[in-house]
């Protein structure tokens, strides 16, 4: 192959020409330059497409995703309040990463994995890289709560979270109250000496290390007060808006805890465990005792991360690195507070006169029902969901149109329904007060067959699953924990109805999952169809999620494991292939993540043949745009907005006779192999031009963030000030349809 042009440095971002379905002379400027975490091999004279040069670092890309969050809190153009809200995402996303991505990287170095990851790096070496990319913007967290947002919430709205030592002697007492009616009864001192051991650190508790000694002798003593969880960590004063962190106010009564000791010092600290443990799926005899046994073992597993007060002594930090078995670049040094995913509750709160202001949240959205299912339920003259879904497919997008009014709907419906025989449905994550369980539970006291896969092993939410799943079954319903070594995330539900003499069965797929909650906040995209094709294919699917039935094969859905990868392979030849033939070759895929080596191969591969192809990732992405005589025709755009970009969409051109889907896979390698995933194809041409005029707006998002070949991302700026980003089109077209 031609050998690329190696990169030293980001050039300027590849500019579209108008085109349909091409950006139409956005501009990019270089205003915005995050710090980058990626680190590119260099790239020799002639390389194969697989070679690791030509792959971001997984791990890296995310952190430099993670940055794109931050920056959202850190610009001024953010509304206040939800900058607040998006540090506390953006800390919540880094913990999460630490428990999985280091978590596992540190198991496998500790078995002396030796395999490569696609950029050729060892587990051992991309942990190096990423103890020194994760600091800065650790570091960068604190510094945007204390030089940006308290100064901001304190100037704008009079919002502060005071130092305990700042407080007035009344403050000081009104909490000497509170604290002891409300928190020094639930408090539990753990002394450490040779009759009580270094006690059991929880994962992600915040703690209090108490140095002590005797007032007779200076021999020093440490213990640990666990700062409890069932209290709010911010503790309001009786002045409008002020509040004071929780572990302040235990620490300055730390000395009610140690009587007759003295209290030399107290510093908050905070472990965090690794969370990718793994257990032999094909030795269990039941999945349930066997994901229980593994949340055990979460509980206790090895420490990945000690994060420390910046004043606490190097003796206290060397003591509890000791005792916890740790290396010194697992320590994390907070230059203010500790867990700043907790700020996200500061942006809930009710502001005094906020009516009148329009610059704190963003403006409020009420997602619309779709104009063809507006009609009022109980009207003499009302459609059913199943009339409506009979007479064409119905396309709904997330948050933009109602989840309530149309899937969740579409559920309820089915399971009062007297001509409904049977519901099947998948559950990947779901709301608390899940009205999808509730209906589903209601479908089988009415005497229907319900079948349901709950995924145990969904990250995070084991627990919550296992007791959805039981409550299900208490209920008569069929439930399924899983798949031995896959996780079922394909996201499907399907409803047999008797309609005169025949059955006809009725289908959603989606990209997201049935939680009315991250239905608000997260974009979807989910078809409604009696397809007879598609309902075929996911009978078959769900008699192979079901039943022992995995030679099933598929008609017009795209399954993974099965075959999801090489129908992607396939699409992609077929329009290298029309490019070859002089005929456009077109692609556009918006994804969150693009990790898949041979994927991505096949995106050079068609680079090189004249494809012209954007892809829209909102987070990790592996590939090089940008490479002269690889990957100039590749442009990569990530969004980060209001709303979290979640929809994966696949557009094929197929020389203007377009073959579109939309997934509940990303284009990831545990995705295609270790998952059940399904993508189902989009037929109807005002669904097809709807969906390609919402990826157009993605592919033009003037707030996006270009991707160059180095690895740096450039955020865009808009042309005119006010220029709408893809969210504010994809909201406005929704009033516009229903007005």
């Amino acid at each position: 192959m031609p050998s690329p042009t190696p990169v030293t440095d980001a050039p300027a971002y590849h500019e579209p020409s108008p085109a349909p379905g091409r950006g139409d002379g956005v501009a990019t400027v270089d205003v915005e330059r995050l710090p980058r975490a990626v680190s590119p091999q260099p790239i020799p004279p002639e390389v194969e497409l697989d070679h690791p040069s030509l792959f971001f670092n997984r791990e890296l890309s995310w952190l430099d995703y993670n940055w794109r969050v931050l920056h959202v809190a850190q610009n001024p153009r953010t509304p206040l309040l939800e900058r607040v809200r998006f540090l506390g995402i953006a800390a919540s996303n880094l913990d999460g990463f630490v428990r999985k991505r280091i978590g596992g990287l540190k198991r496998q170095n500790a078995a002396d994995v030796s395999t490569l990851s696609p950029d050729g790096r060892t587990p051992e070496e991309q942990l190096a890289l990423i103890a020194e990319a994760i600091q800065p913007l650790y570091r960068a967290l604190g510094t945007a709560w204390r030089n940006q947002l308290a100064p901001a919430l304190e100037d704008e709205i009079g919002l502060q979270v005071r130092d305990y030592h700042s407080l007035s002697t009344d403050q000081q007492a009104q909490l000497e109250t509170y604290f002891r009616k409300n928190i020094f009864p639930i408090l539990t001192p753990l002394a450490v000496d040779p009759g009580r051991p270094f006690p059991f650190i929880s994962n992600m508790s915040l703690s209090l290390a108490v140095v002590l000694r005797p007032p007779e002798r200076g021999s020093k003593h440490f213990a640990r007060v666990k700062v409890p969880t069932s209290r709010k960590r911010w503790l309001p004063l009786e002045a409008p808006l002020q509040f004071v962190p929780i572990e302040q106010v235990v620490a300055h009564h730390a000395d009610e805890l140690f009587r007759g000791m003295v209290v030399e010092g107290v510093y908050a600290f905070r472990v965090t465990r690794n969370a990718d443990v793994r257990r032999d799926e094909e030795e269990a005899e039941d999945l349930i005792e066997m994901m229980s046994e593994r949340l055990r073992e979460r509980r206790f597993a090895p420490v990945v991360r000690l994060e420390v007060e910046a004043d606490m002594p190097s003796r206290v930090r060397t003591f509890l690195q000791d005792k916890l078995d740790i290396e010194h670049q697992d320590i994390y040094v907070a230059d203010g507070l500790i867990d700043y995913s907790d700020v996200s509750s500061l942006a809930d709160l009710h502001i005094p006169d906020e009516r009148y202001r329009s610059d704190l949240r963003f403006p409020k959205w009420t997602p619309v029902v779709p104009p063809r299912l507006r009609q009022e339920r109980g009207e003499p003259d009302a459609k059913s969901i199943f009339d409506v879904i009979r007479e064409d497919d119905l396309l709904v997008h997330h948050p933009y149109e109602s989840f309530r009014g149309s899937v969740q709907r579409f559920v309820e419906e089915a399971a009062q329904d007297p001509q409904v025989l049977a519901i099947k449905q998948t559950l990947y994550r779901t709301s608390q007060d899940s009205p999808i369980v509730a209906a589903l539970v209601e479908a089988a006291e009415r005497g229907k067959q319900v079948a349901v896969l709950v995924e145990v092993k969904a990250r995070f939410d084991e627990e919550e699953n296992i007791e959805w799943g039981r409550k299900l079954e208490d209920a008569g319903v069929h439930v399924a924990y899983g798949l031995v070594g896959l996780k079922t995330h394909a996201q499907a539900a399907m409803v047999v109805r008797r309609e005169g003499d025949q059955l006809r069965t009725y289908c959603h797929i989606s990209t997201g999952n049935y939680n009315t909650r991250t239905a608000r906040r997260y974009t979807d995209y989910g078809l409604l169809t009696c397809d007879r094709d598609i309902g075929h294919d996911l009978t078959n699917l769900f008699h192979y999620l079901t039943g022992y039935a995995p030679e099933q094969t598929y008609d017009r859905l795209l399954v993974a494991p099965q075959d999801m990868r090489g129908s992607l392979l396939r699409l992609i030849q077929q329009e290298i292939e029309h490019a070859e033939a002089r005929r456009d070759g077109r692609i556009i895929a918006k994804i969150n993540e693009l990790g898949d080596r041979r994927l991505i191969s096949a995106l050079y591969e068609a680079s090189q043949a004249g494809v012209d192809i954007d892809l829209v990732v909102r987070g990790i992405c592996r590939l090089r745009p940008g490479l002269e005589g690889l990957s100039e025709n590749i442009r990569v755009v990530s969004i980060v907005g209001r709303f979290l970009e979640h929809d994966r969409v696949f557009w094929f051109d197929n020389a203007g006779d377009p073959q579109v889907y939309i997934s509940s896979g990303e284009w990831q390698r545990s995705r295609l192999d270790d998952r059940v995933e399904a993508a189902v194809p989009v037929d109807d041409p005002e669904h097809q031009e709807r969906l390609h005029r919402a990826l157009r707006y993605a592919v033009e998002d003037a707030t996006g963030w270009a991707l160059q070949p180095d690895g740096r991302y450039v955020q865009r700026t808009p042309g005119t000030e006010g220029t709408p980003g893809v969210q504010e089109a994809l909201m406005r077209e929704a009033r516009e349809r229903v007005s």
